[in-house]
């Protein structure tokens, strides 16, 4: 049982222990602060005579290191007046005898090179008879090649005169010939002459024709320079230039070809010409390029089958049949085989291959699912689990802190985890 004691002025009662626990901590705090004075003189005592201590002990090391360096320094002077003597005894032995045997050896190279000398004379002499062998033979083939060339050309000199006389027989019978031959020629040149003068108003309007043909060529190659633009020969039957076309990935999608009249009046025959002429080459347009419109036309247009357009229009229309030949060969590409290939996905659809193909796809998409969701549930277990021990650490900590708090006061330590809203939150 505590005893409790009044206080005189203010009445105020309180146990007698609390008041003999606070003087007896300021004894123990007092003889704490001596006893701690009294260890760090100690200490700095010890380490003033251990510092002293070490440098004498230096002191005397350096000492003992310079007797023992002066004495390795004589040591080795004396062993290099050894090595130098030792040395000096021996290059004398060695000089004397490298002398001795190289003289030697000079003995032996004069001897092999005075062999040598020998046998290079002798070999020497072998080609210098050989070389004069050689010389008299050479000499002898250049005689009889000299007198063969002799004869040869005396064979070839007979050869060429009777050459040059049957020459001269038949210059004069050519030189005959050739007086006849100009005189007709003269003649065929003045009845050339008559005729060039009868055609030259004929050929102006056939040259205005073929210029406009190249022209109108020259476009079609600029306007598609991916398509083949082909010109038809003189003399060949058939329009004037056929135009080939052709799609990004250079297939032929069809024809025009095109008529260039440069005319004042439209002949009907032209049509009836050109359309023989597209059934003969299996073309699919028709052009006539004009300078003058049948009757009843003023601008381009379609009359019986071909059209007919003047050479400012043709650039226009030649874009417009272009995109419509290629439209018609797309949509015809497109209904190739179009029967066949339902068929065949029909076909395809209700085979067992397909039927198997799409059960390996199920299974796979549902191991991937039933594993996702096996997953998923082990992660909730453990997130669980997981949080179970954190609340627990949590709790206990927020009893620790508590009852330290209570003890020790609010400013003296901190025991948070984390920040005081944090721990709110995480305890909800």
């Amino acid at each position: 049982m505590s005893t409790e004691i009044k206080c005189p002025n203010c009445a105020h009662s309180f146990p007698i222990e609390e008041v003999m626990a606070e003087e007896y901590k300021k004894d123990l705090r007092e003889k704490m602060v001596s006893f701690t004075k009294q260890k760090d003189e100690e200490y700095h005592k010890k380490l003033q005579e251990l510092t002293q201590q070490q440098k004498l002990k230096e002191q005397t090391f350096e000492e003992q290191h310079q007797q023992q360096a002066r004495k390795f320094e004589q040591q080795l002077a004396e062993e290099k007046k050894q090595l130098q003597t030792a040395l000096e005894e021996n290059l004398r032995k060695t000089i004397t005898g490298d002398f001795e045997h190289k003289l030697q050896l000079l003995d032996n190279a004069n001897k092999e090179n005075e062999e040598k000398l020998k046998l290079a004379r002798s070999k020497e002499m072998d080609f210098l008879m050989k070389e004069k062998a050689m010389k008299e033979k050479e000499a002898e083939m250049e005689l009889e090649i000299q007198r063969k060339l002799q004869s040869q050309r005396e064979e070839m000199v007979e050869q060429i005169r009777k050459q040059e006389a049957e020459k001269s027989n038949l210059k004069d019978t050519e030189h005959q010939l050739r007086v006849k031959e100009l005189e007709k020629q003269l003649d065929d040149q003045k009845k050339l002459a008559e005729e060039m003068k009868r055609k030259a108003e004929q050929g102006s309007m056939q040259l205005q024709g073929e210029v406009q043909e190249l022209i109108l060529e020259e476009l079609l190659r600029n306007a598609f320079p991916f398509d083949l633009v082909t010109e038809v020969g003189k003399g060949v039957r058939g329009a004037d230039c056929v135009h080939h076309i052709r799609n990004q990935f250079g297939q032929d999608c069809g024809k025009i070809i095109y008529e260039s009249k440069r005319t004042k009046d439209f002949s009907m025959e032209w049509i009836e010409k050109l359309k023989k002429d597209m059934r003969s080459m299996g073309v699919d347009v028709a052009v006539i390029v004009t300078q003058a419109y049948p009757k009843g036309m003023d601008c381009f247009g379609e009359k019986d089958g071909v059209w007919i357009c003047s050479f400012d229009e043709v650039k226009a229309v030649s874009y417009i049949l272009r995109d419509g030949i290629m439209k018609l060969f797309s949509a015809a590409k497109s209904q190739e085989n179009r029967g066949d290939k339902m068929h065949m996905l029909y076909d395809y659809l209700t085979s067992n291959e397909f039927s198997e193909q799409w059960k390996a796809i199920r299974e796979g998409f549902m191991s991937m699912k039933l594993s996702i969701q096996r997953e998923r549930d082990a992660m909730e277990k453990l997130w669980k689990a997981r949080e179970k021990q954190l609340e627990k650490v949590m709790l206990n900590a927020a009893h620790i802190r508590g009852s330290i708090e209570g003890i020790a006061g609010t400013d003296s330590i901190q025991l948070s985890l984390t920040d005081d809203e944090d721990d709110a939150l995480l305890l909800e």
